[in-house]
């Protein structure tokens, strides 16, 4: 037992992987809440999930929302059930994979981040401008928990990358990625009218983030390497060396990109090599 706690810590905290982090942390805040609120409820109705909502939940009233200044922050690793927080996470873990192959696993966090505040910043702003939500007084009351965002800006941030990766759904079969986050787009929009309007609003700005974030950093524009950069220490003493190595890595042609992409939707990204990986991720900053 004590092997399995150890090897728990270490893949979540220890092994470099942000996405293990990211799971961990949600994980723990869920059960942090949800075991003592369970127990509780068994002998009278429970305040500790109210207080939860209350101080961490994302309220979309503004007054509220100048007291609750941090709950930008907290929404993002509140759920409101189990199968809330699995499946988020399952989505998370699932398309993390692909996007730290491609990117490094230094830039998760930052995104999972940019992709929670743009999803906060637009359900409140939407809730205070539509009359959908402020002439029927769901504004005051209403409040967002949930990764949801964070985790869009992630999935559509792989796909961005390879937007061709396929994989199996069950009762439908193999799927480009490209159109499944198209799909997943278009359900969101067309249900930012209902009951769950507000969690949808902030799907589709994560969603944005993680498509403007790839597309950027194709670009050679890293938004999150230059946000950590600004909390990095200035180095005292610079070595600067006359003999520097000119390295340069070839456009690759587009007849291999093709033979990879091919690949890719005959047996899966998975079955790719490392070269196959790097081959194709080089040509999408083309």
């Amino acid at each position: 037992m004590n092997t399995f706690w150890q090897n728990l810590y270490y893949k979540t905290f220890k092994s470099g992987s942000k996405l293990n982090l990211l799971i961990g942390i949600n994980v723990i805040v869920f059960l942090a809440i949800n075991i003592p609120a369970t127990v509780e409820g068994l002998f009278h109705p429970s305040t500790i999930g109210s207080y939860a909502d209350d101080y961490l939940a994302l309220p979309s009233y503004l007054p509220k929302l100048l007291n609750r200044f941090w709950t930008p922050l907290t929404y993002m690793f509140m759920h409101a059930g189990i199968f809330h927080i699995l499946f988020n996470m399952l989505w998370l873990y699932w398309m993390g994979q692909i996007f730290e192959e491609f990117l490094g696993k230094k830039r998760t966090l930052g995104l999972y981040l940019l992709g929670g505040l743009a999803g906060a910043a637009l359900y409140v702003i939407s809730y205070n401008i539509f009359p959908a939500f402020t002439q029927t007084g769901l504004v005051v009351g209403s409040r967002a928990i949930g990764a949801s965002a964070s985790v869009m800006a992630i999935i559509v941030g792989a796909a961005t990358i390879v937007p061709d990766y396929t994989i199996s759904l069950m009762f439908i079969g193999p799927v480009r990625l490209k159109w499944l986050v198209l799909v997943y787009i278009a359900i969101d929009f067309l249900s930012i009218t209902g009951p769950n309007a507000g969690g949808e609003i902030a799907h589709l700005s994560g969603a944005l983030v993680g498509f403007v974030y790839v597309k950027q950093l194709q670009n050679g524009k890293d938004w999150i390497a230059s946000i950590s950069k600004l909390f990095k220490a200035k180095p005292k003493m610079r070595v600067v060396s006359n003999n520097r190595e000119k390295s340069s890595v070839g456009v690759p042609r587009q007849e291999d990109v093709d033979k990879i992409l091919d690949k890719i939707s005959k047996t899966g990204y998975e079955n790719l090599s490392k070269q196959e990986k790097e081959i194709l991720f080089r040509a999408s900053k083309k």
